[in-house]
């Protein structure tokens, strides 16, 4: 969404990431034991609203103190900008949180389903894929059915038409920040409950794996970068379960390398005369 508005890639989208699984470590032990019984389910889904809530402003809060201010210059000085506002949350997370790793506490009681074969599904990878699907339907509706959404979309395709028809391009902006950065912090709080063990280091890794989907679904294009996720999640996990399971990270920098040599454009992305 931020490159469909701003043409530029959000590098700290993976600290914010790596906040939401944080603000969900902090708040899990506040909030969820009020709820108990029949109302833990509410208890949960208070923790990963709370946590979206406080990634969208911080994601508000770094589009207007970082990025504003740049909105004229060069895409090299934004790119800049980018990988230091991202560096700057990495090590002052390190320096509020400290360098150690911490185990996230159990959101959401895993076991593993029965009468499943040879096939291993636990409790929480059920709750993920249900929350995800959830807020990809959530996505689409403000995106497509919403006037904030079709803000969002006239100025992806022409900011100056958009502003001469009356589009507040400041709050369209902040908007499309503040909801990235909240789906961020939700993934933060999904990510640690599969893998219960964050760092203020964490988001490095999956921020590079999800700008690769996004390449590989076609960059800009919001049904592509998720299906493009769950092919990177597919091939990643049959490279695991095979005698290559040493490269699995690096499979997502080859295929990288491989849609940007043969399709730039990505599976579902369209390619742009630019004219000059």
């Amino acid at each position: 969404m931020v490159y469909g508005v701003l043409r530029f890639i959000n590098f700290a989208h993976g600290d914010i990431f790596m906040l939401g699984a944080f603000s969900g470590y902090y708040l899990t032990p506040r909030i969820l034991p009020h709820f108990t019984g029949v109302l833990a389910p509410v208890g949960v889904a208070v923790v990963l609203f709370g946590t979206m809530a406080i990634c969208a402003l911080l994601g508000m809060l770094i589009e207007r103190l970082a990025y504003r201010p740049l909105r004229r210059m060069p895409k090299l000085t934004v790119l800049i900008t980018a990988i230091g506002v991202s560096l700057f949350l990495e090590y002052g997370g390190q320096f509020i949180f400290g360098a150690d790793p911490k185990a996230f506490p159990e959101l959401v009681p895993e076991r593993a389903l029965e009468n499943t074969g040879a096939l291993t599904i636990t409790t929480t990878q059920i709750a993920a894929f249900i929350v995800t699907l959830l807020l990809l339907v959530g996505l689409t509706f403000v995106v497509k059915r919403t006037r904030l959404g079709m803000a969002m979309r006239a100025l992806s395709n022409n900011s100056t038409a958009a502003q001469l028809m009356g589009v507040n391009i400041d709050t369209v902006i902040s908007f499309t920040f503040g909801l990235g950065s909240a789906l961020a912090g939700a993934a933060g709080i999904l990510y640690a409950l599969s893998y219960p063990s964050i760092d203020p280091l964490m988001g490095i890794l999956p921020g590079i794996k999800a700008f690769v989907a996004a390449v590989l679904g076609g960059i800009g294009n919001i049904p592509g970068a998720a299906l493009g996720g769950l092919l990177l999640g597919i091939v990643e996990t049959f490279v695991g379960g095979s005698a290559f399971s040493t490269y699995r990270d690096a499979i997502a920098f080859a295929i990288l390398i491989i849609i940007l040599l043969f399709r730039p454009a990505g599976l579902f992305g369209k390619t742009q005369v630019e004219k000059v």
